[in-house]
């Protein structure tokens, strides 16, 4: 048992706790999903909290959360993410920032296309929602699910680029702000539902666990096949032939 368990320690362990995670996120959206469907969650939480969004809206915070809205669309994400993707690739002087948010961000994009489709919930209506109005599918939450994995995936590189406390703790605590914000408005607009919100939030951090899960193993299984540090732009991984 030594043999297996001790020197495979950190794999086990990150497959343990990466798993868990994933396995929860996945369950709760499933949750969502079957209360969307039996139309559970749109008595219990769509209408009290689209109620309690049209109490708040103002025309100045109308427009306030209507700009920051749209930074998580189909504009205003990508050029934030390629921003943020580009330098983190020059500090890293590797590829992974490009690598793993493009990954994550294609799959996430298809899945919101797919659950969409499958799904085909109608948005809340016109006259309960601000302009400039939605008209495709209500569930999940696009901004929300994209968000979530393009802004999560950010945060878990920028903690492996910057090993200072200070530094983690507040990409962490922006991302984590940032991705609340997001879904947030999106109901307060009238654009989503809460359970669309809701399941973009689960899918997209179980997503975000199985892109962490999957580079924490190759991370793994290459100290065990290459020496040294990890790649770079300049020094490159080169295996020996046998």
């Amino acid at each position: 048992m030594s043999q297996w368990f001790k020197p495979y320690a950190a794999l086990w362990t990150t497959l343990l706790v990466g798993g868990t995670l994933v396995v929860t996120m996945a369950l709760l959206g499933a949750e969502v999903y079957d209360n969307v469907v039996d139309d559970r969650g749109l008595t219990a939480l769509d209408l009290p909290a689209l109620e309690l969004s049209q109490n708040l809206r103002s025309p100045a915070l109308d427009a306030g959360v209507t700009a920051f809205t749209n930074i998580g669309g189909g504009i205003g994400m990508p050029i934030l993410a390629s921003i943020l993707t580009a330098w983190l690739t020059f500090l890293s002087r590797t590829w992974r920032p490009v690598i793993l948010v493009g990954g994550a961000a294609a799959v996430s994009t298809l899945a919101t296309t797919v659950g969409k489709r499958l799904v085909g919930r109608t948005r809340p209506d016109h006259s309960e929602a601000v302009p400039p109005y939605e008209t495709t599918p209500s569930f999940p939450s696009g901004h929300t699910l994209n968000t979530t994995v393009v802004i999560g995936v950010l945060v878990y590189v920028m903690c492996l680029q910057f090993e200072m406390l200070w530094a983690r703790i507040t990409a962490i605590t922006a991302g984590v702000i940032f991705i609340i914000a997001m879904g947030l408005s999106r109901v307060f607009l009238g654009h989503h539902w809460l359970t669309d919100v809701m399941a973009g939030w689960f899918l997209g951090l179980a997503w975000v666990g199985m892109v962490i899960l999957a580079h924490r193993l190759f991370h793994l299984l290459r100290k065990r096949e290459y020496a040294g540090p990890a790649p770079t732009f300049e020094h490159p991984a080169l295996r020996d032939d046998p």
